[in-house]
């Protein structure tokens, strides 16, 4: 029959199911499929940190968000249009997050009193009426799987894994989404299980032929593609964007790529990716532990490897020693740290920005460290390469704070034309007349402007040195426990670090009437959400200003500048006000902190209540 079809110019899907039903394969394949057509969009996936979760309980649930759109966004969305329910629990889970008058796409095949009974239903909320704010649509997914499959030589509970592929072909003809690339995805994934192959495509399409023919569904949505700069696009997560940038910065160093790692949630997928690169020149080393993945990484950069060591926030901890080291000997190394939600394990797949102060001074000592971090999960690619141009340039380690947000969380990224890319290239010391005193190789004489001393590989004739932990002689790098060459040591290691803020580009607002007396400052994952959040002020009317950082330390040298030119400065922060402190200990302003810490990004409605608030204020 011929169904309407009606012109969106945004939605945002929830996909959400036990954690081991393939919500986040189902809402990756929209998503892949959603990019290649054309539209913007942001990804929020969501799953427990159980490899296997209780099935049929609130905490096993798995979901995966997406907002696409026929305009350029910066967030997953608030609240979700439309909820795919594959059970009890995954609609319990995400209710309170739908606004009324959205859909609720519901399995009912998995709403058996059992099921209900789990997550404290007494009746099936599908039929008390409980749910009258919504449009239900009732569809049992799981038994219309296994009746397309029935012709299939597999098992019923093969056949009942394959519902998430019903459920994103329905979803893929409710949105005019292509099928072409899902198929081609299905036919690659189980290319060695050819049945189980024919099988998921036959329920992928299933899902499509519901839709198209039955009577439950008489709309068909259809959202343009925005209007994007002109260029090769791709669709990327954070942690994929690093890797690639962390792989051009080799490139364009002329140095090898060299990752010392040990797995940890959410930073294992920058090993997993950098494995498959041998042919670029990188090497990856996984670790008995995190102590040795960072020594392995030191050691790489002592022979001459551009070194990088992933972690999240307790491997921080244990990583700390050796960033001390590396500090006091002075040599290039990329730590990146993918935060979580802490303490101790905390809540491994959910999201925090709480390890700011962790790599401003969790070490021994007096023991500087520049900190980068990326804005967006495309962003996280020039970060990388910002990290590696640092920590080559000024001979230092360098954080790279990520999160579990960008990492996991995906957008359109705009392929760069790598001849474009910074010139990263550094020369080692050589046994030449300006790298010798006259008592030989002078391992700390530096830079005028850089303060970076040589970078002598083991090996070179004539640059055999001392190299350890224990405090070295200014120049000669001799052991020394004098107490003004220590004093002098650990102010040069300070002003090298300092030196940097000359080198960065400085804070740019965002103020396009240039009279506001509200700035809005953020860092890291909380851009797209203070994004969205002054959008929606400036559209209620109100004048506020906006600025993000990217180089936290050192801080770029206008921004006291910037903060003094405005009566209020609000910082939101998924922490308890880390960088707040940071800026009132060092510009002596009175900054106004918005903190949360539940695992997820900032709402930008709510965000948005808040800096109209500010303002009424001001």
């Amino acid at each position: 029959m011929a169904k309407q079809v009606q012109q969106l110019d945004r939605v945002i899907i929830r996909f959400a199911g036990d954690s081991g039903d393939g919500m986040q394969l189902a809402g990756d394949r929209f998503t892949q499929e959603t990019a290649a057509f054309g539209n913007d969009l942001s990804t929020l996936p969501n799953f427990p940190a159980e490899i296997r979760a209780p099935a049929g309980t609130l905490p096993g649930v798995s979901s995966f968000q997406l907002h696409f759109a026929d305009h350029d966004i910066l967030t997953p969305g608030d609240a979700p249009d439309v909820l795919v329910a594959m059970n009890p629990a995954a609609l319990k889970a995400n209710l309170a997050d739908l606004p009324r008058g959205a859909d609720i796409i519901a399995n009912t095949d998995e709403f058996s009193k059992r099921n209900l009974s789990r997550v404290g239903y007494g009746e099936s909320p599908l039929e008390d009426g409980s749910l009258a704010a919504y449009n239900i649509h009732a569809v049992p997914v799981t038994s219309m799987t296994v009746k397309a499959l029935e012709d299939f030589k597999i098992s019923r509970k093969e056949a009942e894994r394959a519902k998430n592929m019903f459920a994103l072909g329905l979803l893929s003809w409710l949105y005019n989404r292509p099928l072409e690339g899902t198929v081609k995805f299905l036919e690659s994934k189980f290319a060695g299980k050819p049945e189980i192959m024919r099988a998921n495509i036959a329920a992928f399409q299933a899902g499509w032929n519901y839709g198209e023919t039955t009577e439950a569904f008489s709309v068909q949505y259809e959202v343009k593609p925005a209007s994007l700069e002109p260029g090769i696009y791709r669709n990327i997560t954070g942690n994929l964007a690093l890797t690639y940038g962390l792989v051009a910065a080799s490139r364009r160093s002329g140095l090898p790529l060299f990752l010392g790692s040990y797995p940890i949630t959410p930073a294992s997928d920058i090993l997993h990716e950098l494995a498959k690169h041998k042919r670029f020149g990188v090497r990856t080393f996984q670790a008995e532990d995190e102590i040795a993945a960072v020594g392995a990484a030191l050691g790489a950069s002592f022979g001459g490897s551009l070194a990088v060591t992933s972690t999240s926030g307790p491997g921080m901890l244990l990583k700390a020693e050796t960033i001390g080291l590396a500090v006091s000997v002075e040599l290039p190394l990329i730590i990146c740290d993918i935060q979580r939600a802490g303490p101790s394990t905390g809540m491994p797949t959910k999201t925090e920005q709480a390890d700011l102060l962790q790599a401003m001074f969790g070490r021994n000592g007096e023991s500087p460290v520049p900190i980068v971090a990326p804005a967006s999960p495309a962003d996280c690619f020039n970060a990388a390469i910002e990290a590696a141009r640092i920590a080559v340039k000024y001979r230092t380690p360098v954080f790279l704070l990520s999160d579990g947000y960008l990492a996991n969380g995906s957008e359109p990224w705009h392929i760069p034309d790598t001849a474009g890319l910074p010139d990263l290239s550094q020369e080692f010391a050589f046994a030449q007349p300006t790298d010798l005193g006259e008592n030989g190789f002078e391992p700390f004489r530096r830079d005028p402007v850089t303060l970076a001393r040589p970078w002598a590989i083991p090996g070179t004739p004539g640059l055999e040195h001392r190299i350890g932990g224990i405090e070295k002689a200014d120049v000669t790098g001799d052991i020394s426990y004098d107490p003004d060459n220590h004093d002098r040591m650990v102010r040069l290691r300070q002003a090298k670090i300092d030196g940097i803020a000359a080198d960065v580009p400085p804070v740019e607002v965002d103020d396009p009437d240039g009279n506001a007396r509200v700035l809005v400052l953020g860092w890291g994952s909380t851009f797209g959400s203070i994004g969205a959040a002054v959008r929606r002020a400036r559209n209620a009317g109100h004048s506020v200003a906006q600025a993000h950082l990217r180089h936290l330390n050192p801080f770029p040298p206008n921004l006291g500048d910037v903060l003094r030119h405005y009566d209020k400065v609000l910082l939101p922060e998924i922490n308890l006000g880390q960088l707040a402190l940071l800026l009132r200990g060092r510009f002596l302003v009175d900054v106004i902190s918005y903190n949360q810490v539940r695992g997820l990004p900032f709402r930008s409605a709510e965000l948005a209540g808040v800096i109209e608030d500010v303002i009424e204020h001001a």
